[in-house]
């Protein structure tokens, strides 16, 4: 095999900000170095975060720099990989897709990587999606949903349906006396929770309904089960951690619940995720450790892609706008019930799934394998 590496660009929302886009970074930076000689460099909103969370060869400060001072960085690559993660909408299609534009007109191949998309309905980010994504070498979405905005937003091409990149993620070991330091020594009945702050990706949720029905399900679980509940921050530097306090706060058993302090890896929250009895959630990730780690949950679905999601799983749930109280309760209390058939479920329908992420990096594997690094080539050239 050629030992010249390949160089290989990720763009998407990495820098410590979303341990879900974390654990998809890993995922792809672990699947690429298995299978050829590369040398990685990340786009990072966080170029130190991302250095020391993924050792990889090199962080851009994407969002510090100007396009002219991007573009060197990305002339050098044999491939730009944008993706994965949500990150295709309305108000941040044009941000991601700068270094996509670059790459086109420096003639870098780009593969877009199991991207979620939408609410795309802003005709000038459309435009723009549909210049890049028409232009690149794949384009492949983690769910159907993806595929229709895509197909609406003028997208005239094969986009086959993947799946999310985290799906590969492996567990990391968890320092000693992780749970004594999270005060849940001891404790047998641990139900994790995880929250979602309103933005502009999820723009209808409305906080005060969604923080009483998550308080009255920690209280009933408490109750009903002996449960301590554990408030899972996905996004542990921005709001989750304050929203988590904010449903405790509403919660007459709020002694029973906790929000995880410490700082994790994608992979030391994926252990930790296994030793839940049960977990109720509301963000993708967060279900997909779950599902990783065979534990039954209950999703609140706030947009298509945790739809998807349970689609795929063959599990039905109501969405979040339908959804009150005592119908939560009722549908948790029965899911309890049913955890054995949810874990079987959730076991059958897994490794599909898996497969389906695997694909993508095989497209990738493609596009690079077909041609030789950039640098080879390049050296052959100075020969002649």
């Amino acid at each position: 095999m050629n030992d010249t590496p390949y160089r290989v660009g990720i763009s998407g929302s990495y820098g410590g900000l979303n341990l879900g886009d974390e654990a998809i970074l890993q995922s792809i930076v672990t699947q690429l170095r298995a299978e050829l000689p590369v040398e990685i460099t990340v786009f990072s909103r966080n170029a130190e975060d991302t250095q020391a969370r993924h050792h990889v060869e090199r962080a851009v400060p994407v969002r510090k720099l100007s396009r002219a001072e991007v573009a060197p960085e990305i002339e050098q690559l044999d491939l730009l990989i944008l993706g994965g993660g949500g990150i295709l909408y309305d108000t941040d299609a044009k941000t991601y897709l700068r270094e996509v534009q670059i790459a086109q007109e420096l003639h870098v191949p780009v593969m877009v990587y199991a991207i979620g998309a939408g609410p795309l309905q802003e005709p000038s980010a459309q435009a723009v999606v549909r210049e890049c994504l028409n232009k690149a070498e794949v384009v492949t979405v983690r769910e159907r949903s993806a595929h229709k905005v895509l197909e609406e937003a003028g997208i005239e091409r094969d986009v086959p349906v993947t799946a999310d990149p985290a799906l590969l993620l492996a567990p990391a070991t968890l320092s000693e006396g992780v749970f004594a330091q999270e005060g849940l020594e001891g404790k047998t009945h641990l139900v994790g929770m995880s929250v979602r702050e309103p933005g502009v990706a999820a723009p209808d949720i409305d906080q005060n309904v969604y923080h009483a029905l998550l308080a009255n399900a920690a209280d009933f679980m408490v109750d009903r089960y002996d449960a301590d509940i554990v408030f899972v921050p996905m996004e542990p530097v921005s709001l989750d951690a304050q929203h988590s306090h904010a449903v405790i706060a509403q919660m007459l058993r709020a002694q029973r619940a906790t929000v995880l302090k410490g700082k994790y890896s994608s992979g030391e929250l994926l252990s930790l995720m296994g030793r839940f009895s049960f977990v109720l959630g509301m963000r993708l990730h967060f279900l997909i450790f779950a599902a990783l780690q065979g534990v039954p949950f209950v999703a609140l679905p706030y947009a298509s892609k945790v739809t998807g999601f349970l689609e795929d799983l063959h599990i039905t749930t109501p969405p979040l706008n339908l959804v009150n109280a005592g119908r939560l309760i009722a549908y948790l209390d029965a899911c309890w019930d049913e955890r054995s058939d949810l874990q079987r479920r959730i076991a059958e329908a897994l490794p599909a799934l898996q497969e389906r992420s695997r694909e993508t990096h095989r497209l990738a594997m493609k596009i690079l394998t077909h041609r030789k690094p950039r640098e080879q080539m390049r050296a052959g050239a100075a020969r002649v």
